[in-house]
């Protein structure tokens, strides 16, 4: 007796051949995986430490500056046919500080620190746009193996069909159209599965543009649905509170309410002292001596042709339109939530209607290929009972993976696809640390640690 062995089954054995020892890669591991490799990720991080670096430029507003200069001449002259030179060298140290801007400098202070956290949200906004888009590779790559498996065995099937009713019409029992029929079936499914090697192939390449490896031995399971609140409105407040699209549109209005300020301000009074100290050598000789100097200087800006009005009325635009913009964030936060919700209600509907279908289509298609050996049926009804029964598994496959992605697009919509929300084993990527440090800005030259 001979023992079949379907192509599914084949196409896992091969697999395994193929990846030898290869362990399973989980959801968890993909995700680990790309948020070490993330280039965009990597990006995110190093412009929330490049946006850092302007707190520091601003704070040195109001603080001294001070240099030193070293400037040499020579001079010669030809009188009444003496010929005579002359060299000198002067020395100096001079310091400079704006003691008082009308709080400008304050205000642009706020507006780079805003603007800091501003980048640092934007580093987990990035985070949960990789690791979504991880999911959904993964998903593309499980699904494309599942339906490449389904269409090789109904590729598998529709050889059988041909064969046998070309077998029926060698012996007088069948007809050429049933074994067109069965041919041109045939023909439909090696298109429909050479369409999903393609877009198997396609995933797989994301797939490992994403996580930086190939895709290995895939399963959908994964304990993340624990984050998913009871409820829609659960879902929402936690998105209002914490979705890093919201975080940084309240620190866009901040960064916009200090410029605002700093704008404003350019219209009072400016104080600044300055002082230079210095000496001076001739010819070579002792020092002439040394000299220096302090003075103090109180600026009022009169007029300026417009630009200051100009810049108070741009930086007030501004502000309003990031409260504008906070709203439509906001708004769009909420429908994200929603969307994601009900995609994970139309999932779990399609599950339990594909398994139906996919049960139901198993019985017609015995009962339909036992009518057909007895008369009462055609090579036809056959057919076209496998390709229902192909649907009806194409479906639930395509409806599990939905069910998969439209959980972590919640996760996402809510703020929660982080690494420290799925707990990722992985060092979590933040420019909070190097803030803290450069905001020492009395040393020019300095290491800070990455």
């Amino acid at each position: 007796m001979k023992k079949f062995v379907t192509a599914g089954a084949v196409a896992i054995l091969l697999a395994l051949g193929a990846s030898g020892a290869a362990r399973a890669q989980s959801i968890t591991d993909a995700l680990t995986a790309a948020y070490n490799h993330a280039p965009d990720l990597q990006s995110a991080l190093l412009a929330a430490k490049a946006s850092a670096e302007d707190i520091v430029r601003a704070k040195s507003g109001k603080l001294p500056t001070i240099g030193a200069s070293v400037a040499g001449s020579n001079s010669w002259s030809l009188v009444g046919g003496q010929f005579t030179t002359g060299n000198q060298i002067t020395t100096g140290v001079s310091y400079n500080q704006t003691i008082f801007d009308n709080f400008q400098t304050e205000a642009e202070i706020e507006a780079a620190r805003a603007a800091a956290e501003l980048s640092e949200y934007q580093i987990r906004n990035s985070e949960q746009t990789v690791l979504l888009a991880v999911v959904q590779a993964y998903m593309d790559v499980l699904s494309g193996r599942q339906l490449v498996a389904l269409r090789q065995d109904n590729i598998n099937f529709f050889q059988a069909q041909s064969q046998s009713s070309q077998d029926r019409l060698d012996v007088g029992e069948g007809t050429r159209i049933d074994v067109a029929q069965a041919q041109a079936r045939l023909a439909q499914g090696q298109a429909a599965y050479r369409a999903a090697q393609s877009s198997l192939e396609v995933s797989q390449a994301t797939f490992q543009r994403l996580v930086g490896v190939r895709p290995q031995q895939l399963n959908s399971s994964h304990n993340f649905a624990r984050l998913i609140p009871s409820s829609l409105d659960a879902a929402l407040a936690e998105a209002e509170v914490g979705h890093p699209a919201i975080m940084m549109s309240k620190a866009a209005i901040r960064a916009a309410q200090a410029g605002s300020d700093a704008a404003e301000a350019a219209f009072g009074p400016t104080a600044s002292i300055n002082g230079q100290v210095g000496s001076r050598w001739t010819n070579g000789g002792p020092t002439d001596g040394f000299s220096g100097s302090l003075g103090f200087q109180v600026t009022v800006p009169i007029y300026a042709g417009g630009a200051i009005g100009a810049g108070v009325r741009k930086a007030n635009l501004n502000q309003i339109k990031s409260e504008v913009d906070a709203m439509s964030t906001y708004d769009q936060v909420r429908e994200a939530v929603i969307s994601a919700w009900a995609g994970i209600q139309a999932a779990d509907a399609q599950i339990q209607a594909a398994q139906a279908a996919s049960q139901a289509g198993n019985t017609v298609l015995e009962g339909t290929i036992q009518e057909r050996d007895l008369g009462t049926s055609t090579t036809l009804d056959v057919l076209n009972s496998q390709a229902e029964l192909t649907t009806a598994k194409e479906s639930l496959i395509n409806a599990q993976t939905q069910k998969v992605i439209a959980t972590f697009s919640l996760l996402s919509a809510m703020g929660r696809l982080t690494a420290q929300d799925l707990g990722l084993p992985v060092e979590v990527k933040s420019a909070v640390n190097y803030t803290q440090s450069v905001e020492d800005v009395w040393q020019e030259l300095r290491t800070v640690a990455e």
